[in-house]
């Protein structure tokens, strides 16, 4: 196309077909369109706009400098823009009453995703979750009866599968949960601390496969106690304090020694975090991080986990170490020792039955914040979407967003995989 001197009092160059899409402001449809395009002082020139037929959204230019342009707009000559959609219509029988006079109207900011997505407070990544796994000596991977979707993973192939599907959808950490043999269990746990032994092996694997996972621990005695009590049992079935905690020293040790990078006591014992934080600093582990259990309650949510595992408590229950689900002011008496004996992270479990606790300590520490979804809270999701009763996904996706909101930094979650494939948007 020529150029155009608008300052002349000349007529403009006359083009005899121009398609919709060379124009701005035109929408492509079927049909010819007669636009008028005139300078002032010049005579009316019509334009024959032809439909492309092809709704591609694109607009090809018009050559003109940005000069030119504007001194088309200057001259009157203001390309036409599609009009503004009517004001849609109420259905019939709506009443007609006067606005109310409000200063602020909150929807105003939830009426498109695009506004909903500018305003959303809390997110939910990938990078949010530590994904629980359970391993075992087989080499098989074992289904969990009631735990849809979980597996005992043999620790040579199988726990390497899972982690590296988790990898390529985001989530780079991981906590080990050792299923052991019943003839290595013992009153006094003594294969927890075995350098040689399930959890150390697999440490060991998984850093020479995957040396940038961050591989969270399991401290506690349970697993490997005949008793299964996170501590020592005494003979009137008191769980001895100070004696288990030197066992779980041994024990974070030994994770550590294998490349742990954060050891989790979650035997709810007085005192072990100081302990733990001496006995690594000893061995010159200065930089291996505590993440403690540091509110965890005795919740009937935890079924699902002691099947896997089969570390059901061999008589009594763990109400006298775990806190009674009735309490809240107690868990900031157990965040304020955690933080002076030495944690890094405070973790509360159950976490969306807690939601209350996950805030208050939120509010009150400075530390990282980690709550853990729990084996009931992710088997009764998983049972409701296998009865069509509830959306699944959705209520998956809501229920770790409820934990963020709550003020989890991270989330210790079953669903950890299926979670961030469904964030990155890949299908099964």
């Amino acid at each position: 196309m020529a150029s155009t001197i608008f300052n002349a009092p000349y007529t403009i160059p006359v083009a005899e077909a121009l398609y919709c899409k060379h124009y701005a402001g035109l929408r492509p449809s079927v049909g010819d369109y007669k636009v008028k395009f005139s300078v002032k002082g010049c005579p009316k020139r019509s334009f024959i706009v032809k439909a492309s037929g092809l709704n591609d959204g694109s607009l090809e230019k018009m050559g003109l400098t940005d000069a030119e342009c504007e001194a088309a707009v200057v001259a009157g000559n203001v390309p036409e823009a599609p009009p503004v959609p009517p004001k849609p219509a109420a259905p019939a029988g709506t009443p007609v009453v006067p606005s109310l006079p409000l200063s602020r109207r909150p929807r105003r900011n939830r009426k498109s995703p695009a506004l909903r997505a500018s305003f959303q407070e809390t997110n939910l990544s990938p990078a949010n979750f530590v994904y629980p796994l359970f391993i075992h000596e087989g080499e098989e991977d074992t289904p969990i009866g009631a735990m849809p979707g979980c597996y005992r993973l043999g620790w040579r192939h199988g726990l390497i599968e899972e982690v590296a599907k988790a990898r390529d959808v985001g989530v780079n950490s991981v906590v080990l949960f050792p299923k052991v043999p019943d003839a290595l269990k013992s009153p006094t746990g003594d294969e927890a601390y075995n350098d040689n032994g399930l959890v150390p092996r697999a440490i060991c694997l998984l850093k020479d496969k995957f040396p940038d996972l961050v591989i969270y621990t399991d401290v506690a005695l349970d697993p490997y106690s005949s008793d299964g009590h996170d501590g020592i049992v005494r003979e009137d079935g008191v769980i001895m304090n100070d004696e288990t905690v030197h066992q779980l020293c041994k024990q974070a040790v030994s994770q550590a020694r294998a490349g742990a990078d954060v050891v989790s006591p979650s035997d709810m014992m007085d005192g072990r975090v100081g302990a733990l934080r001496a006995a690594l600093d000893a061995e010159g582990f200065q930089n291996v991080s505590i993440m403690s259990y540091t509110a965890k309650y005795a919740s009937s949510f935890y079924g699902p986990f002691r099947e896997a595992l089969d570390s059901n408590p061999r008589f009594g229950d763990k109400k006298t170490y775990q806190m009674n689900p009735a309490n809240y002011r107690e868990a900031l008496v157990e965040a304020r020792e955690d933080e002076c004996e030495g944690a890094d992270i405070l973790l509360v479990k159950p976490g969306l039955p807690y939601l209350d606790i996950i805030r208050l300590l939120r509010d009150k520490s400075p530390l990282p914040i980690a709550a853990y979804q729990v084996s009931g809270e992710y088997s009764m999701i998983k049972a409701g979407g296998a009865l069509k009763m509830i959306d699944e996904e959705r209520v998956m996706l809501e229920s770790l967003m409820c934990l963020r909101r709550a003020g989890a930094d991270i989330i210790l979650t079953y669903f950890a995989l299926q979670a961030a494939r469904c964030l990155c948007g890949e299908k099964r």
